[in-house]
């Protein structure tokens, strides 16, 4: 891709404005199929993008590129053997253990820094970066008015956690220059960033401009803090922890309405009109 052969696309780019998803594994392909088909359901004409790395093959992919998606091969990031020890996943989990949800087996917390690849897409005047264990449930074009760096609080047990952003949505104008400093920046001798990329993009941009919580609600939300969950203003659903394809989630019954939200976009079969759905109830 010009510049960047490190990156690999199955066609051009047909917009000037992406989605962008990174899938690393065989099981992200699997909540990318839903995440690609809820955001084409929107009827945006901005371009679907899925960054993958080598760790996931063609046949894996081939129902997301199906449904239009870009499909870009990235490598991962050139970072050093230091950094990798600190953020492999044991070492991290023990270093900064996740007390509130259980992240699964098939979680590679170093590949989540082959988002950041996304500024090297300067085809595009402005992305919008999505995670592939979320989906979209109302048209999200208006984000590529947004600012770079816009992002959701990390909102999911109380109101404190307002000062903490959440990577899984958030806004970003492609530039070599920003992703060669980001480069300099990520990998020091001896830093640790303890959220992974979150913790990285937070301390790159200090002064990130807040999405209202809508633009990526939190699955937690729904039994944490029920009262913030109003379906008509959803647009985006996460599900930032267990995730909804795992067949011995142990959050099944505490989200079962969330987790068929996310089956029948998986499937394509029976996608309900959200604003019909029943918020969740209070029961504290």
């Amino acid at each position: 891709m010009g510049d960047h052969p490190e990156l690999r696309a199955s066609k051009p780019a047909a917009s000037r404005h992406a989605f962008v998803t990174l899938v690393t594994n065989g099981d992200y392909c699997k909540g990318a199929l839903a995440l690609v088909r809820s955001i084409a359901l929107t009827g945006t004409r901005a371009d679907i993008v899925v960054l993958h790395t080598g760790a996931v093959s063609a046949d894996e992919l081939t129902e997301v590129a199906a449904l239009g998606a870009r499909l870009v091969l990235a490598e991962l990031l050139p970072t050093s053997d230091g950094f990798h020890e600190r953020h492999a996943r044991a070492k991290l989990h023990s270093d900064a253990p996740f007390p509130k949800g259980r992240k699964p087996a098939f979680h590679t917390p170093l590949d989540n820094f082959v988002k950041l690849r996304l500024w090297q897409l300067e085809e595009y005047e402005r992305c919008v970066f999505i995670d592939a264990d979320a989906i979209v449930i109302r048209n999200l074009d208006r984000l590529f008015g947004y600012p770079e760096f816009s992002a959701a609080p990390n909102v999911y047990e109380s109101l404190s956690d307002f000062h903490r952003l959440n990577s899984g949505v958030f806004v970003a104008e492609p530039s070599a220059a920003t992703f060669s400093d980001m480069l300099a920046k990520l990998d020091r001798p001896d830093v640790f960033w303890r959220r992974t990329d979150q913790t990285f993009l937070q301390s790159y941009f200090p002064a990130w401009h807040g999405l209202p919580v809508f633009f990526n609600t939190l699955q937690y939300v729904w039994f944490n803090m029920p009262e913030l969950w109003d379906w008509s203003s959803v647009h985006v659903v996460h599900y930032q922890y267990e995730k909804p394809w795992e067949p011995d989630n142990p959050r099944a019954d505490q989200l079962s309405p969330l987790i068929a939200l996310w089956q029948a976009y998986y499937t394509g079969k029976d996608v309900p009109a959200t604003d019909m759905l029943d918020n969740p109830v209070n029961t504290k």
